[in-house]
């Protein structure tokens, strides 16, 4: 029997095994990680992470031939293949600071595999990681391997929170990396018939290990790059009157452009988009390749400079100052179907407030109050390490609320700021909302969900993103 271990019990292990487990039942799958909380999580009723149909998954397999242990040495001694899903946090400090990934904890992993095991493995990356990662790991455990044959692959994983299960069951493709050598060649083949199980044959793709590596990080720039490109139009249609829904279709329909990654928004965030650009940057750079490192980099500035537009628009819409003033921030995840936070443009925007005195009542419906929290207090890239090494909770912002009604977020509020897409906003009784505000009402709409022109009738004052202004706000215009 074939049995797969994967190291980490986070975002892209847990789902991607527990998937593999479903359609190979003949495959035993067990997901390793140090944290019991997270291990014991993934062993009861609630899950440690919020995904559409990932409850009917796993509970289908568990105890069956999908399982969740913290003895990651047994484990991995006995598997054939070895999936790697651990951190790899932006460096903080040293060498490549801001910019390049960190890769303690894939270094002792890869140390772990070599000390625990007794045959030859398939050793495969799963995180997202630099290129050229897979040549230091195999000189790890060459370097400690004591007669035992390791071979690498690297698999990345294209999947998008909130349709993680749907993509994992009709994956666009599925990309395995390895050796053009005759043991890489058979590790790759093993991979894909594990893969072959569901997924088309035509749609497993197999290169070698450095275009596996950097298309990863290639199509997610790719990805944030079209966001921040329809980010950079939305101030344009702000000062001209153009509306960016009419121009993202219009340009939408052109085949050699499509109409994803168009819809334009207070940014993007997820763990993975400027991670991976950074990481890109520094690809660059040290390839002495300034210019397109700065070519990336303006995907980055965009980004921030989009969120800074938006907090400075509600202060300048505001009468200059939302000092002592309630705002409901609905929304906190980065976008909406999960509860992840990771680079959320919402702290951004949370923290411009902040900074300004405003007094913030927060209501998402699946981001808890500690993890808002720990967000707002929490330095950059400390969230991409594993929880019992970030920062211990802090104690509460006093003018930060967390409630579990929108309603209740928004009642004696001076304004609104929509920043997730969670189609409950989009379905709020405004007459009623608009009743219990402060007035002048504001609503600011980080994610083109409210229907503007039905909230101006009832009384509100409304900015959209991109959208032509309202005659309040042309003449409080945002300085960036």
């Amino acid at each position: 029997m074939v049995k797969i271990c994967c190291i980490g019990a986070g975002y892209v292990g847990g789902p991607t095994m527990a998937v593999i487990a479903l359609k190979c039942p003949e495959i035993e799958v067990v997901v390793v990680d140090i944290a019991a909380p997270r291990i014991n999580a993934w062993n009861s009723d609630h899950l440690p992470i919020y995904e559409p149909g990932l409850d009917d998954v796993v509970k289908k397999c568990r105890g069956k031939n999908l399982f969740f242990s913290t003895d990651v040495e047994k484990h991995v001694a006995e598997a054939n293949i070895v999936f790697v899903s651990v951190n790899t946090p932006t460096k903080t400090q040293g060498l490549g600071a801001g910019k390049a990934a960190d890769l303690t904890y894939w270094e002792s992993a890869a140390r772990m595999i070599a000390d625990v095991s007794k045959t030859d493995k398939i050793v495969v990356e799963k995180s997202t990681v630099p290129v050229k990662t897979a040549e230091a790991i195999e000189r790890i455990l060459t370097h400690n391997r004591k007669g035992i044959n390791f071979t690498i692959l690297s698999n990345p994983e294209f999947l998008a929170e909130g349709t993680a299960i749907a993509d994992l069951f009709n994956p666009d493709r599925v990309l395995i990396g390895g050796r053009e050598t005759p043991e890489g060649q058979k590790a790759i083949h093993a991979l894909r018939d594990v893969y072959a199980h569901w997924v088309p044959v035509d749609k497993i793709l197999c290169t070698n290990l450095w275009s596996a590596e950097l298309s990863k990080l290639a199509a997610n720039a790719f990805l944030a790059q079209r966001i921040s490109s329809v980010n950079a139009m939305s101030a344009l249609c702000e000062a001209t009157g153009a509306d960016v829904s009419q121009v993202s279709h219009s340009i939408g329909t052109d085949s050699r452009i499509g109409p994803k990654f168009l819809n334009a928004s207070v940014g993007f965030g997820g763990s993975c988009f400027q991670k991976d650009i950074l990481n890109l940057v520094y690809i660059c750079e040290c390839n002495g390749l300034p210019e397109v490192a700065n070519y990336w980099k303006q995907v980055i500035k965009v980004n921030d400079y989009q969120k800074n537009r938006f907090v400075n628009r509600v202060v300048s819409s505001m009468f200059n100052t939302v000092s002592g003033k309630k705002i409901a921030v609905l929304g906190f995840a980065f976008k909406k179907d999960t509860g992840d936070t990771r680079e959320t443009p919402a702290i951004d925007v949370c923290k411009g407030l902040l900074g300004d005195k405003a007094k913030l009542s927060i209501y998402d419906p699946q981001v808890s109050e500690d993890q808002i929290t720990r967000d707002l207090a929490m330095k950059k890239f400390d969230w991409d390490h594993p929880a019992h090494l970030q920062p211990l909770s802090p104690t509460s912002n006093k003018q930060v609320s967390v409630v579990w009604d929108a309603y209740e977020a928004i009642k004696d509020a001076h304004g609104i700021c929509i920043l997730t897409e969670w189609d409950e906003f989009k379905n709020l009784d405004y007459k009623k909302v608009f009743d219990c505000m402060q007035k002048p009402a504001f609503v600011f709409d980080g994610r083109n969900v409210v229907d503007v022109n039905k909230l101006r009738e009832i009384g509100f004052i409304v900015y959209s993103i991109g959208k032509p202004l309202d005659s309040w706000l042309k003449d409080m215009p945002a300085v960036a």
